[in-house]
């Protein structure tokens, strides 16, 4: 889902490229993007775009007369500036919206349809959108932890939810919480202040970062290839994959839709958290630490290696004449077939018994056949 950094350069080209210039029409691919009814979204057309905003997740245009387009583009909702008039592409088309200077097409690449487009008029409407979280880039330490501490929940939840700051997601949520050194289940009113202030100072730096890199990758072009997945991340996305910092696998945990990404090392003192389905399926034998799941991992293989010995030792293997790799015998894929006491192999035996087997199958099938014909007579 486009999250902070995302949607803040979402904003500032498509403004670049439609502030002053009018809306002419907005074509609808599905009939589900529109989520009002009043005002119409036909009351929008030929209004003069003012400027455009940012609430949360969500893109507004701010048209003349107080009227509003609020576009959330969800997990796979996506923006694409072509030439004007340009196709809305089939299946994963939502939308084109017609300006003056060009066509804004609306995509999104999912079976399921979640992106939304509400028309509101006056501020009043359109703080309905609003979920109330804090800019997290606009607030001091002390309004931070304050948020942080309003409520008590993990720090996974806390960052994440919209009611308490603006524009977090799953992605920059796994990323700041690995920078701050954090557990993802951490209890927020149980946070020290030294780790608050990592919290605040990790959130800042982080979203600040990325917002100015996405904004001189699309200096001169509009974004593309905008992802939750990205390979300069350290953790998220990044499962089994070595951490930046320490060089041990990320860790997840899976929940529903959703995957929180971890550094078991650098994040939770070297303690595995437990996933809502592997763990409850292992019981017992879910590893509490990396060094124990390490520890486990060793003794499969040792075991798998013992087993295929031994293996090894019973195979019958005819060795062929001159072929040899590295001093050893090459196994030959025919050399391993049994054969019986009077030396012939048991698929020779197999071939000549077919002729017979074939002879008692038809006379079966024949005997059944006249059996069905008597009991239709009777």
């Amino acid at each position: 889902m486009p999250e902070l950094p995302d949607v803040t350069v979402y904003v500032e080209r498509v403004a670049d490229r439609v502030v002053g210039h009018t809306l002419e029409k907005v074509r609808l691919g599905s009939p589900f993007l529109l989520r009002s009814v009043e005002p119409p979204l036909g009351a929008t057309f030929g209004k003069q775009v003012v400027a455009m905003e940012r609430i949360g997740k969500r893109i507004v245009f701010v048209l003349e007369d107080e009227l509003y387009l609020v576009l959330h583009l969800m997990v796979a909702g996506r923006l694409k500036w072509a030439e004007k008039g340009a196709k809305i592409p089939g299946k994963v088309g939502l939308a084109a919206f017609d300006f003056s200077s060009g066509t804004l097409l609306l995509r999104e690449a999912s079976s399921k349809k979640r992106a939304s487009l509400h028309v509101a008029r006056g501020r009043a409407a359109l703080a309905e959108h609003d979920r109330g979280g804090l800019e997290p880039l606009e607030i001091t330490a002390a309004e931070f932890a304050g948020a942080v501490r309003r409520e008590n929940h993990t720090l996974k939840r806390t960052l994440t939810d919209p009611r308490i700051f603006s524009g977090i997601g799953n992605a920059y949520s796994d990323e700041i919480l690995h920078r701050a050194g954090l557990s993802p289940v951490a209890l927020s009113q149980k946070l020290g202040d030294e780790a608050m202030a990592r919290l605040y100072e990790a959130t800042r730096a982080l979203l600040a970062e990325w917002t100015d890199k996405l904004r001189k990758e699309s200096a001169t072009t509009f974004p593309e290839n905008v992802t939750a997945f990205r390979p300069e991340f350290a953790v998220h996305g990044k499962y089994r994959q070595p951490c930046p910092v320490c060089k041990k696998p990320v860790q997840r945990i899976r929940y529903a839709e959703n995957e929180t990404n971890y550094c078991a090392v650098c994040q939770t003192g070297g303690k595995l958290l437990a996933d809502r389905g592997l763990s409850r399926l292992l019981h017992g034998d879910w590893p509490r630490s990396l060094d124990e799941m390490d520890e486990r991992k060793e003794s499969g293989r040792a075991l798998v290696a013992s087993t295929n010995v031994k293996d090894d030792a019973g195979a019958e293997v005819d060795e062929a004449a001159g072929e040899h790799v590295l001093g050893k015998p090459v196994k030959q894929p025919g050399a391993v077939a049994k054969r019986d006491g009077d030396g012939k192999e048991r698929s020779e035996r197999a071939a000549a018994r077919a002729p017979e087997l074939g002879n008692a199958q038809r006379r079966k099938h024949a005997g059944g056949a006249g059996e069905k014909k008597k009991r239709q007579k009777r």
